[in-house]
Protein backbone atom coordinates (compact mmCIF):
# COMPACT_ATOMS: atom_id res chain seq x y z
CA UNK A 1 0.00 0.00 0.00
CA UNK A 2 1.15 3.53 -0.81
CA UNK A 3 0.17 6.43 1.46
CA UNK A 4 0.95 10.00 0.42
CA UNK A 5 0.17 12.55 3.13
CA UNK A 6 0.46 16.34 2.80
CA UNK A 7 3.33 15.97 0.35
CA UNK A 8 5.11 19.16 -0.72
CA UNK A 9 8.27 19.62 -2.76
CA UNK A 10 9.65 23.12 -3.28
CA UNK A 11 12.51 24.46 -5.36
CA UNK A 12 13.22 27.90 -3.98
CA UNK A 13 9.94 29.81 -4.08
CA UNK A 14 8.32 27.37 -6.52
CA UNK A 15 6.22 24.44 -5.29
CA UNK A 16 6.50 21.54 -7.73
CA UNK A 17 4.15 19.53 -5.48
CA UNK A 18 1.85 21.38 -3.09
CA UNK A 19 0.27 19.56 -0.14
CA UNK A 20 -1.20 16.52 -1.92
CA UNK A 21 -2.56 13.38 -0.24
CA UNK A 22 -3.82 10.09 -1.69
CA UNK A 23 -3.53 6.32 -1.17
CA UNK A 24 -3.26 3.28 -3.41
CA UNK A 25 -3.95 -0.28 -2.22
CA UNK A 26 -2.97 -3.80 -3.17
CA UNK A 27 -4.62 -5.05 -6.35
CA UNK A 28 -5.31 -1.49 -7.50
CA UNK A 29 -4.03 0.22 -10.64
CA UNK A 30 -4.09 3.94 -9.91
CA UNK A 31 -3.97 6.32 -12.87
CA UNK A 32 -1.82 9.32 -11.96
CA UNK A 33 -2.59 12.16 -14.37
CA UNK A 34 -1.70 15.76 -14.98
CA UNK A 35 -0.37 18.05 -17.71
CA UNK A 36 3.34 18.47 -18.29
CA UNK A 37 4.93 20.18 -15.31
CA UNK A 38 2.09 19.26 -12.95
CA UNK A 39 4.39 17.44 -10.51
CA UNK A 40 3.72 13.79 -11.42
CA UNK A 41 7.33 12.74 -11.97
CA UNK A 42 8.43 14.65 -8.87
CA UNK A 43 5.86 12.78 -6.78
CA UNK A 44 6.97 9.45 -8.20
CA UNK A 45 10.64 10.21 -7.58
CA UNK A 46 9.85 11.06 -3.96
CA UNK A 47 7.82 7.85 -3.57
CA UNK A 48 10.75 5.78 -4.81
CA UNK A 49 13.40 7.54 -2.72
CA UNK A 50 15.11 9.41 -5.55
CA UNK A 51 14.12 12.82 -4.15
CA UNK A 52 13.48 13.92 -0.55
CA UNK A 53 10.19 15.69 0.23
CA UNK A 54 10.22 19.23 1.56
CA UNK A 55 7.15 18.61 3.75
CA UNK A 56 4.90 15.61 4.28
CA UNK A 57 5.36 11.86 4.12
CA UNK A 58 5.20 8.94 1.70
CA UNK A 59 4.90 5.44 3.11
CA UNK A 60 5.04 2.06 1.38
CA UNK A 61 3.62 -0.78 3.44
CA UNK A 62 4.07 1.40 6.51
CA UNK A 63 7.73 2.25 5.84
CA UNK A 64 8.56 5.94 5.55
CA UNK A 65 10.48 6.77 2.38
CA UNK A 66 12.66 9.31 4.23
CA UNK A 67 13.28 7.45 7.47
CA UNK A 68 13.50 3.90 6.07
CA UNK A 69 14.63 4.33 2.43
CA UNK A 70 16.21 0.87 2.07
CA UNK A 71 13.04 -0.89 3.25
CA UNK A 72 11.04 1.18 0.76
CA UNK A 73 13.39 0.35 -2.13
CA UNK A 74 13.13 -3.34 -1.35
CA UNK A 75 9.37 -3.05 -1.80
CA UNK A 76 9.07 -0.84 -4.87
CA UNK A 77 9.79 -1.33 -8.56
CA UNK A 78 10.26 1.80 -10.65
CA UNK A 79 10.19 2.42 -14.38
CA UNK A 80 11.02 6.11 -14.96
CA UNK A 81 9.85 8.07 -17.98
CA UNK A 82 13.29 7.97 -19.57
CA UNK A 83 14.13 4.30 -19.19
CA UNK A 84 17.81 4.20 -18.10
CA UNK A 85 19.37 1.03 -19.49
CA UNK A 86 22.96 -0.08 -20.10
CA UNK A 87 22.82 -0.36 -23.87
CA UNK A 88 26.13 -2.24 -24.13
CA UNK A 89 24.89 -5.09 -21.90
CA UNK A 90 22.97 -8.15 -23.04
CA UNK A 91 19.39 -8.47 -21.82
CA UNK A 92 20.03 -11.57 -19.73
CA UNK A 93 23.28 -10.08 -18.38
CA UNK A 94 21.56 -6.81 -17.41
CA UNK A 95 18.72 -8.56 -15.55
CA UNK A 96 21.24 -10.71 -13.69
CA UNK A 97 23.09 -7.54 -12.67
CA UNK A 98 19.91 -5.82 -11.44
CA UNK A 99 18.84 -8.97 -9.59
CA UNK A 100 22.21 -9.16 -7.86
CA UNK A 101 21.87 -5.53 -6.77
CA UNK A 102 18.65 -6.59 -5.02
CA UNK A 103 20.47 -9.43 -3.25
CA UNK A 104 19.50 -12.38 -5.45
CA UNK A 105 22.23 -14.99 -5.88
CA UNK A 106 22.93 -18.33 -7.55
CA UNK A 107 20.03 -20.53 -8.63
CA UNK A 108 17.45 -18.10 -7.19
CA UNK A 109 18.82 -15.32 -9.37
CA UNK A 110 18.84 -17.46 -12.52
CA UNK A 111 15.33 -18.71 -11.86
CA UNK A 112 14.00 -15.19 -11.28
CA UNK A 113 15.66 -13.82 -14.42
CA UNK A 114 14.11 -16.58 -16.49
CA UNK A 115 10.70 -15.94 -14.95
CA UNK A 116 10.94 -12.25 -15.84
CA UNK A 117 12.12 -12.98 -19.38
CA UNK A 118 9.09 -15.18 -19.92
CA UNK A 119 6.64 -12.89 -18.14
CA UNK A 120 7.47 -9.77 -20.19
CA UNK A 121 7.96 -11.62 -23.49
CA UNK A 122 11.72 -11.29 -23.92
CA UNK A 123 12.46 -14.92 -24.72
CA UNK A 124 13.70 -14.33 -28.27
CA UNK A 125 15.57 -11.17 -27.32
CA UNK A 126 17.31 -12.19 -24.09
CA UNK A 127 20.67 -12.85 -25.74
CA UNK A 128 20.75 -9.56 -27.67
CA UNK A 129 22.46 -6.33 -26.72
CA UNK A 130 19.96 -3.91 -25.22
CA UNK A 131 21.19 -1.27 -27.66
CA UNK A 132 20.01 -3.47 -30.55
CA UNK A 133 16.43 -3.70 -29.25
CA UNK A 134 13.42 -1.71 -30.44
CA UNK A 135 11.79 0.84 -28.14
CA UNK A 136 9.05 -1.64 -27.27
CA UNK A 137 11.48 -4.34 -26.19
CA UNK A 138 13.55 -1.83 -24.21
CA UNK A 139 10.39 -0.95 -22.30
CA UNK A 140 9.92 -4.65 -21.59
CA UNK A 141 13.46 -4.79 -20.22
CA UNK A 142 12.61 -1.78 -18.04
CA UNK A 143 9.54 -3.56 -16.70
CA UNK A 144 11.54 -6.73 -16.08
CA UNK A 145 14.14 -4.85 -14.03
CA UNK A 146 11.37 -3.15 -12.04
CA UNK A 147 9.86 -6.55 -11.24
CA UNK A 148 13.00 -8.64 -10.77
CA UNK A 149 12.91 -8.44 -6.94
CA UNK A 150 9.14 -9.12 -6.80
CA UNK A 151 8.13 -5.78 -5.24
CA UNK A 152 4.68 -5.23 -3.79
CA UNK A 153 4.43 -1.80 -5.41
CA UNK A 154 5.16 -0.85 -9.01
CA UNK A 155 5.50 2.79 -10.10
CA UNK A 156 5.43 3.39 -13.85
CA UNK A 157 6.08 6.82 -15.35
CA UNK A 158 4.83 7.04 -18.98
CA UNK A 159 5.61 3.36 -19.75
CA UNK A 160 4.05 3.38 -23.25
CA UNK A 161 5.47 6.65 -24.59
CA UNK A 162 6.79 6.22 -28.13
CA UNK A 163 5.43 2.71 -28.64
CA UNK A 164 3.42 1.58 -31.65
CA UNK A 165 -0.22 0.43 -31.18
CA UNK A 166 0.72 -3.27 -31.01
CA UNK A 167 3.41 -2.62 -28.40
CA UNK A 168 1.06 -0.42 -26.38
CA UNK A 169 -1.52 -3.22 -26.30
CA UNK A 170 1.09 -5.73 -25.12
CA UNK A 171 2.39 -3.45 -22.37
CA UNK A 172 -1.18 -2.70 -21.24
CA UNK A 173 -1.95 -6.41 -20.95
CA UNK A 174 1.19 -6.94 -18.93
CA UNK A 175 0.38 -4.07 -16.55
CA UNK A 176 -3.15 -5.41 -16.13
CA UNK A 177 -1.78 -8.83 -15.20
CA UNK A 178 0.75 -7.36 -12.77
CA UNK A 179 -1.93 -5.21 -11.13
CA UNK A 180 -3.93 -8.22 -9.94
CA UNK A 181 -1.65 -8.79 -6.96
CA UNK A 182 0.40 -5.59 -6.65
CA UNK A 183 -0.13 -1.89 -6.08
CA UNK A 184 0.46 -0.09 -9.37
CA UNK A 185 0.75 3.68 -9.81
CA UNK A 186 0.61 4.42 -13.50
CA UNK A 187 1.30 7.80 -15.09
CA UNK A 188 0.33 8.46 -18.70
CA UNK A 189 -0.88 11.13 -21.13
CA UNK A 190 -2.82 8.54 -23.13
CA UNK A 191 -6.23 8.85 -21.50
CA UNK A 192 -7.83 5.73 -23.09
CA UNK A 193 -5.19 3.71 -21.23
CA UNK A 194 -6.57 5.01 -17.95
CA UNK A 195 -10.09 3.95 -18.87
CA UNK A 196 -8.85 0.54 -19.99
CA UNK A 197 -6.52 -0.19 -17.06
CA UNK A 198 -7.27 1.85 -13.97
CA UNK A 199 -9.84 1.50 -11.23
CA UNK A 200 -9.08 4.93 -9.75
CA UNK A 201 -7.58 8.15 -10.99
CA UNK A 202 -5.72 10.95 -9.24
CA UNK A 203 -5.25 14.20 -11.19
CA UNK A 204 -2.85 16.95 -10.18
CA UNK A 205 -2.42 20.36 -11.76
CA UNK A 206 0.31 22.87 -10.95
CA UNK A 207 1.32 20.70 -8.03
CA UNK A 208 -2.14 20.55 -6.47
CA UNK A 209 -4.60 17.67 -6.21
CA UNK A 210 -7.70 18.42 -8.31
CA UNK A 211 -9.36 14.98 -8.43
CA UNK A 212 -9.26 11.63 -6.63
CA UNK A 213 -12.06 9.36 -7.77
CA UNK A 214 -12.99 5.97 -9.19
CA UNK A 215 -12.76 6.20 -12.98
CA UNK A 216 -16.41 5.19 -13.27
CA UNK A 217 -17.49 8.17 -11.13
CA UNK A 218 -15.23 10.84 -12.56
CA UNK A 219 -17.25 11.65 -15.66
CA UNK A 220 -20.36 12.69 -13.80
CA UNK A 221 -20.37 16.21 -12.47
CA UNK A 222 -16.72 17.09 -12.97
CA UNK A 223 -17.82 20.69 -13.64
CA UNK A 224 -20.47 20.53 -10.94
CA UNK A 225 -23.25 19.73 -13.36
CA UNK A 226 -25.20 17.01 -15.15
CA UNK A 227 -25.77 17.18 -18.91
CA UNK A 228 -29.03 15.94 -20.49
CA UNK A 229 -29.78 15.88 -24.21
CA UNK A 230 -33.45 16.10 -25.17
CA UNK A 231 -34.89 15.72 -28.68
CA UNK A 232 -38.45 16.79 -29.50
CA UNK A 233 -40.57 16.43 -32.61
CA UNK A 234 -40.87 20.21 -32.89
CA UNK A 235 -39.05 23.30 -31.62
CA UNK A 236 -40.06 24.24 -28.07
CA UNK A 237 -39.99 27.25 -25.80
CA UNK A 238 -37.14 26.53 -23.31
CA UNK A 239 -38.62 28.80 -20.62
CA UNK A 240 -40.66 26.02 -18.90
CA UNK A 241 -37.53 23.85 -18.78
CA UNK A 242 -35.56 26.64 -17.14
CA UNK A 243 -38.32 26.98 -14.54
CA UNK A 244 -37.75 23.39 -13.32
CA UNK A 245 -35.87 23.18 -9.97
CA UNK A 246 -32.24 22.18 -10.56
CA UNK A 247 -32.11 23.17 -14.26
CA UNK A 248 -29.41 25.81 -14.75
CA UNK A 249 -29.29 26.31 -18.53
CA UNK A 250 -30.89 25.15 -21.78
CA UNK A 251 -28.84 25.34 -25.00
CA UNK A 252 -30.27 24.84 -28.48
CA UNK A 253 -28.15 22.41 -30.50
CA UNK A 254 -30.43 21.96 -33.52
CA UNK A 255 -33.96 23.13 -34.31
CA UNK A 256 -35.41 20.35 -32.15
CA UNK A 257 -32.50 19.15 -29.96
CA UNK A 258 -31.55 20.78 -26.64
CA UNK A 259 -28.65 20.46 -24.26
CA UNK A 260 -29.93 20.84 -20.71
CA UNK A 261 -27.59 21.59 -17.81
CA UNK A 262 -28.61 20.57 -14.30
CA UNK A 263 -27.09 20.44 -10.82
CA UNK A 264 -24.49 17.72 -10.30
CA UNK A 265 -25.72 14.44 -8.85
CA UNK A 266 -29.32 14.99 -9.93
CA UNK A 267 -31.40 13.14 -12.49
CA UNK A 268 -33.91 15.48 -14.09
CA UNK A 269 -35.13 13.13 -16.81
CA UNK A 270 -38.37 12.28 -15.01
CA UNK A 271 -39.21 15.93 -14.44
CA UNK A 272 -38.43 16.76 -18.09
CA UNK A 273 -40.59 13.88 -19.31
CA UNK A 274 -43.53 14.97 -17.14
CA UNK A 275 -43.13 18.57 -18.29
CA UNK A 276 -43.15 17.48 -21.93
CA UNK A 277 -46.45 15.65 -21.37
CA UNK A 278 -47.95 18.70 -19.66
CA UNK A 279 -46.81 21.04 -22.45
CA UNK A 280 -47.93 18.71 -25.23
CA UNK A 281 -44.37 18.32 -26.53
CA UNK A 282 -43.64 15.03 -28.33
CA UNK A 283 -40.43 13.75 -26.76
CA UNK A 284 -38.33 11.62 -29.15
CA UNK A 285 -35.24 11.08 -26.99
CA UNK A 286 -33.86 11.86 -23.55
CA UNK A 287 -30.31 10.95 -22.57
CA UNK A 288 -28.16 11.85 -19.58
CA UNK A 289 -24.48 12.06 -20.46
CA UNK A 290 -21.27 11.58 -18.62
CA UNK A 291 -18.29 13.61 -19.69
CA UNK A 292 -15.42 11.72 -21.29
CA UNK A 293 -12.19 11.44 -19.30
CA UNK A 294 -10.60 13.78 -21.83
CA UNK A 295 -13.26 16.42 -21.16
CA UNK A 296 -12.90 15.98 -17.41
CA UNK A 297 -9.10 16.30 -17.68
CA UNK A 298 -9.41 19.53 -19.69
CA UNK A 299 -11.97 20.98 -17.27
CA UNK A 300 -9.81 20.24 -14.25
CA UNK A 301 -6.45 21.34 -15.65
CA UNK A 302 -7.26 24.39 -17.79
Amino acid sequence: MVEVQNLTKTYGAQAAVNNISFTAGKGEILGFLGPNGAGKSTTMKIATGYLPPSIGTVKLDGFDVTEQPLEVRRRVGYLPEHNPLYLDMYVHEYLEFIGSVHGLRGASLQQRVQQMVERVGLGREQNKLIGALSKGYRQRVGLAQALIHDPGTLILDEPTTGLDPNQIGEIRSLIQEIGRDKTVIFSTHILPEVTALCSRVVIINRGQLVADSPVSDLGAGAKGETIIRAEFEQAIDPAPLLALPGITAVETETATTYRIRAAAGTDQRGAISRLAAQQGWILLGLRQEEQSLEQVFKNLTN
